[in-house]
């Protein structure tokens, strides 16, 4: 894989979607597929692919970790952690940010077509924290990386950080988890 256009501004990340093959199998039993993964990525992947750094967003975040958001057109939610002369510098790493599945913002979830050509909606199958890493490590294998550099995640993202460490250890050298925990009570996710 050829390296990545790398951006001087790490506030205009290289918007991405793609469309993963063979479906993935889910906590419940289910499957999911096809399954579309939005994503962003800023930096550039050096050549063997050593510095990648995944940011795994929180329940209310999107793939839209320092770039403006097309919508709102407000910073990203993360822009004071990622940029040039950050912590997670564009410059030293290649940063991707994934949308999780279930998410309204580019990845598989209710709005996108069942097989039917209808919108799943309600039929949209339940999904835990793993079968959204389940997305985020078939993305990874997409762009054939083999280990990550590190993982970062806050809340909902730090929970996928801590999957990827139960599920997936052999596949990145360090994880940085933020205020999150193994799971949530039903009071806590309401709020």
């Amino acid at each position: 894989m050829a390296s990545l256009p790398r951006s001087d501004d790490s506030r205009f990340g290289l918007r991405r979607q793609v469309r993963l093959a063979g479906p993935i199998a889910l906590s419940s039993g289910a499957s999911l597929g096809p399954v579309d993964i939005a994503y962003e990525t800023y930096g550039a992947m050096n050549a063997d692919k050593s510095n990648v750094i995944l940011i795994c967003h929180a329940l209310t975040g999107d793939q839209y970790v320092a770039s403006d958001h097309p919508v709102t057109g407000k910073p990203g939610w993360w822009w004071r952690l990622v940029g040039q002369g950050k912590p997670v510098d564009p410059a030293r790493h290649f940063i991707i940010c994934s949308n999780v599945i279930g998410s309204c913002m580019g990845s598989s979830g209710p709005s996108s077509a069942a097989d039917d050509g209808a919108p799943f909606a309600m039929r949209f199958p339940v999904i835990t924290i793993r079968d959204m890493v389940r997305a985020q490590v078939a993305l990874i294998d997409h762009l054939g990386i083999d280990r990550l550099h590190a993982l970062v995640g806050g809340s909902m993202g730090g929970m996928q950080v801590l999957s990827w460490a139960a599920n997936w250890p052999d596949r990145f050298g360090a994880a940085l988890v933020l205020a999150s925990a193994a799971r949530h009570s039903a009071q806590n996710i309401a709020f």
